[in-house]
């Protein structure tokens, strides 16, 4: 198994407030539920994370939040360059990577993830180039890689049902090795939600 410094997880996370946070949730079940619905997100990847063998990596959309439950000791806080998703994922690869072999990225918004797909995860890339963790609405919910490809961030329609697929070709069509986990659910809307049947008090 690989030293855990070797490995480094990258978590990128929106600032929790109010009216910033699952906006398609909001629409439905307003501002307030959404803001809960996303805490809670946040807590169960946080328990996640915690977990991983690895270094973490924690970027923040808007502003570092010191005083949160994500701790100083376990998470190696950072805020999010600027620039569309493609951009600020590609820079926070290139920063990790200098001091680590191989890295995955995750967000804040699959309440199914567990430890065991980032360690599983982690393991592919022994052997692959890349790894996907595709999400059921055609993008994903983790990417993992030993070097940066550019390709992989640039003119992506964020958001589409054609992201992973767009992501599958460019590795292939270069030569690339890609290896695959299990496709999860992201909490989009209402219904996303509902499947969970988590309790918000």
């Amino acid at each position: 198994m690989d030293h855990p410094t070797s490995r480094a997880l990258i978590t990128f996370v929106k600032n929790p407030q109010k009216g910033q946070v699952k906006t398609r949730l909001a629409k439905t079940l307003g501002d307030e539920q959404a803001l809960r619905i996303y805490q809670a997100l946040l807590e169960h990847t946080r328990q996640v994370c915690i977990k991983a063998s690895a270094q973490r990596y924690l970027y923040y959309s808007n502003y570092i939040d010191e005083n949160d439950n994500w701790s100083d000791t376990a998470f190696h806080k950072a805020l999010q360059p600027n620039g569309d998703l493609g951009e600020r994922m590609e820079t926070a690869f290139r920063q990790v990577l200098k001091k680590h072999d191989k890295a995955i990225i995750i967000g804040s918004d699959c309440a199914s993830l567990k430890e065991e797909i980032i360690e599983r995860a982690f393991q592919l890339l022994d052997d692959h180039d890349f790894v996907l963790g595709p999400a059921m609405d055609g993008g994903y919910y983790l990417l993992g890689m030993r070097q940066v490809f550019p390709s992989l961030f640039e003119n992506i329609p964020w958001s589409s049902k054609e992201v992973a697929d767009i992501t599958r070709q460019r590795i292939w069509s270069n030569g690339y090795t890609l290896a695959e986990v299990d496709t999860l659910s992201d909490i989009d809307y209402e219904e996303d939600w509902e499947q969970y049947g988590w309790k918000i008090d």
